[in-house]
């Protein structure tokens, strides 16, 4: 999926990781983390058409891309950051288990809500990720820039004419609406949580305790639900393998390896370019075409990247 906080100490507060990283005034935002976040929204794009084309309950799915996340990182993190997992501090712990909690709350809201509405209502009420995210750190007492509140109003402006305000009016679709704006809360929560803990933890260690936590909520989850883990066909195995490849570690990991640099704010405000992505993937695999609107609407959504990128910049 989907920026400026009172703390109790000044050293402490949560705050856009980009705020952290001295950078040369002329040098703008750094282009190899710009071109990891390209990847990342192209492996998410292809997130809500997968889960939506494959035959197994949405929870399971999301049960078994973590764990399979954290088979694949689990190995390389204990050999390479076996001491700093070890030597972590209890704060960045808890952080980091807090962002799995909550990347768990948000695959359990989004996954469902995709079989209840449209893959283009769902993708879009997720993405409003960056709306709650400067809500949120306006809460906690960061004010974010004129520019930056505009830039997110054009952006999501633009998400709205891509999708409409609402596709369906049946209750189940609404519900499904309900799910999916509530997992766009979450994932504000997650990257807030994630963008403080990558202050001081690597992208490897934190994925690894964030995706094992989730993993172990979910289990739970489809536990109590009385959810099937298996009894599926290869092929299922296969496309929630690929759904935990492009998704998972290229969309989820790279964008918490570049929020350190760019920032919540334009991390989480370049994943609305999910809804375009997602659609157009939708449109090429299981025909539904984007209405007529969505190219306006994409260049709505490049001009809110550039209003809140700018102020990032200086």
């Amino acid at each position: 999926m989907r920026s400026a906080v009172p703390a109790a100490r000044p050293d402490t507060a949560l705050a856009p990781a980009a705020a952290a990283a001295p950078t040369d005034a002329g040098a703008g935002l750094p282009r190899v983390d710009l071109l990891l976040l390209a990847v990342s929204i192209a492996g998410i794009s292809l997130s809500a058409p997968l889960i939506s084309a494959t035959a197994a309950p949405a929870l399971a799915i999301a049960f078994w891309r973590n764990l399979m996340s954290v088979g694949v990182l689990g190995p390389y993190a204990l050999l390479r950051h076996r001491a700093e997992l070890r030597g972590i501090g209890r704060r960045a712990l808890l952080l980091a288990m807090a962002a799995g909690v909550l990347l768990a709350v948000h695959f359990a809201l989004w996954m469902p809500s995709l079989r209840m509405t449209s893959v283009a209502s769902a993708t879009a009420l997720v993405t409003t990720t960056p709306l709650w995210t400067i809500l949120l750190m306006r809460i906690l007492g960061v004010r974010a820039p004129r520019t930056v509140w505009l830039g997110m109003s054009v952006a999501f402006a633009g998400v709205l004419v891509l999708t409409g305000v609402d596709l369906s009016l049946s209750p189940r679709a609404l519900l499904g609406d309900a799910l999916a704006l509530g997992a766009g809360l979450a994932a504000a929560g997650y990257m807030l949580l994630g963008a403080e803990v990558r202050r001081t933890v690597s992208t490897t260690a934190y994925t690894l305790v964030c995706y094992a936590t989730c993993a172990v909520v979910l289990l739970g989850v489809c536990l109590v639900a009385g959810v099937d883990l298996g009894g599926w066909s290869g092929g299922v195995w296969w496309q929630i393998f690929l759904l935990m490849v492009a998704a998972q570690l290229l969309g989820h990991s790279l964008s918490n390896r570049v929020v350190r640099t760019l920032g919540p704010s334009i991390t989480s405000t370049a994943i609305l370019l999910e809804t375009p992505g997602a659609a157009l993937i939708a449109a090429l695999w299981l025909g539904q075409w984007p209405p007529v609107a969505a190219y306006p609407a994409v260049g709505l959504i490049l001009l809110g990247l550039v209003l809140v990128a700018r102020p990032a910049k200086r």
